[in-house]
């Protein structure tokens, strides 16, 4: 589907959005990619949402994307003997292994792996950081805390640890049964919860066998400081700004997206800003003045997309809020200073014949009048290299595998079109190749493309020709074509 914009939109389905006119209004309204979170909902939930994404990608003939989001290890205090307690700042509280119901001096943290790796002066956050402790003493069994911050503790709430790298793997039982089940499903992309080292990425490609894409959310102080490895590991990145937020604080986290960002597209890997992006719109049909700046602030950055989470998933106005996205970053794409922050802020490390070509056609089209610059990838890598470059114009993504066309829904400037027409000389492919970006609206029959593909065809990595084609040559025969 042609959009007039480059970033990418997430949404999140949920209770607000899972009937099939719901969902195809949302694609509709912008949303590229649709993601599945496993927090909520059960397996059955989950499938009849994937079945009606891909009904609505094959109605409308369009890609879709399908980002499937673990829930990761979730750590809770216990159970108060009266439901909650009023902590003081200054009162020493004792968190501990007892199963007991907890009162005003003690609760159950029953997660021993939490004490093992806890040092006097770590921090406990309760509840999103509401509550917040110093441990005082701790054990193998028990922490004695003093209240820096006092509030309402209550059962099972939620724990943070930011100060320690905890013995636990990314993946927990709840997830090995999440990622068993989605295996079952042809999705796209698969979201991390809780990384903390480069091993939870290994760990999680070895259990998909490499059938899908792996997105690493950074949300652990231990993330941002093993991100450059971290990076490395994985097919692409989400600034999950929520954990992080409450992790770290708060005046961090613009200054690590904005770096995280950047290291993400001079690597040519998609990264997702997400979290609280347009938060009020879960009950007001029209954001707030800030929220806007935010989502403005990330595409100035070049973010690869901009994700909603609970604003569509449970939401009053889910279709609203994918159209406020989509009308910012119109906006923003239209300023003048846009294409000159991209420039400004592009970092890239030229190495191989793949690198110059898509570098080449950039330039070409930034300096002539070139329509869209147009690529045939068998593994994606052509279009992330050619989306890494930040060009002025549209990229067009022609693949033969239906997998690779939506796992590029999420880059930069990348329309993709599933082209299973088995390509065996170059000519072809560039009749092919005008014929998509007519139909895509971005060209006519007076204007002309760059072409880019790789001799021999069908094969990984070999990116190394490219052509400036004039969009007539669609009328030629195939005839006239072969060589």
């Amino acid at each position: 589907m042609k959009r007039d914009r480059k970033v990418k939109i997430v949404a999140t389905l949920g209770p607000a959005s899972s009937d099939y006119e719901t969902i195809r209004a949302l694609h509709e309204a912008g949303a590229d990619v649709f993601r599945l979170n496993m927090s909520h909902g059960s397996h059955e939930d989950v499938q009849a949402r994937y079945d009606i994404i891909r009904k609505v990608e094959s109605d409308l003939n369009s890609p879709i994307g399908i980002l499937v989001d673990l829930q990761g290890p979730k750590l809770r205090v216990g159970t108060f003997a009266n439901g909650a307690f009023d902590l003081q700042a200054g009162a020493k509280f004792r968190m501990d292994l007892d199963p007991a119901p907890g009162d005003e001096s003690r609760v159950c943290l029953p997660h021993p792996e939490i004490f093992a790796a806890l040092e006097p002066g770590a921090r406990l956050l309760v509840n999103d950081g509401k509550v917040r402790l110093k441990v005082l003493d701790c054990g193998n069994d028990y922490a004695d805390c003093e209240v820096v911050a006092g509030g309402m503790i209550s059962d099972r709430k939620g724990v943070n640890v930011p100060d320690v790298v905890l013995p636990l793997a990314a993946l927990s039982k709840k997830d090995r049964a999440d990622l068993a089940f989605a295996m079952t499903l042809e999705f796209d992309w698969l979201a991390l919860s809780f990384v903390q080292r480069k091993e939870d990425i290994e760990e999680a490609r070895e259990l998909t066998g490499g059938k899908v894409a792996i997105m690493t959310k950074v949300e652990k102080p231990a993330a941002v400081t093993a991100f450059a490895e971290i990076l490395d590991a994985s097919d692409g990145i989400m600034v999950a700004r929520g954990d992080l937020g409450v992790e770290m604080p708060l005046q961090n986290v613009p200054t690590i997206q904005k770096r995280l960002v950047r290291m993400c597209r001079k690597a040519g890997k998609p990264v997702v800003v997400a979290t609280q992006m347009l938060e009020s719109m879960i009950e007001s049909p029209m954001p707030t003045r800030a929220e806007v700046s935010d989502v403005a602030a990330a595409i100035y950055e070049g973010t690869d997309a901009i994700m909603l989470s609970a604003e569509s998933a449970a939401g009053s106005y889910p279709i609203e809020a994918v159209g406020v996205m989509n009308d910012v970053a119109i906006e923003v794409e239209g300023d003048p200073n846009y294409a000159g922050i991209l420039a400004a802020s592009r970092s890239v490390d030229r190495a191989s014949v793949a690198d110059a070509i898509v570098s080449a056609a950039r330039e070409i089209a930034e300096a002539t009048d070139i329509k869209a610059i147009c690529c045939y990838t068998q593994s994606g890598t052509t279009a992330l290299l050619t989306s890494r470059e930040r060009p002025g114009v549209p990229i067009v993504a022609l693949s033969p595998l239906m997998g690779t066309a939506r796992r590029l829904t999420l880059s930069w400037g990348t329309t993709t079109f599933y082209s299973p027409e088995i390509m065996t000389r170059f000519k072809q492919a560039v009749t092919g190749a005008i014929r998509a970006a007519c139909e895509l609206g971005y060209a006519e029959e007076t204007d002309f493309i760059v072409v880019t593909a790789g001799v021999p065809f069908n094969q990984t990595g070999t990116t190394n020709i490219l052509r400036v084609a004039p969009c007539a040559e669609h009328l030629i025969s195939a005839d006239e074509h072969e060589e």
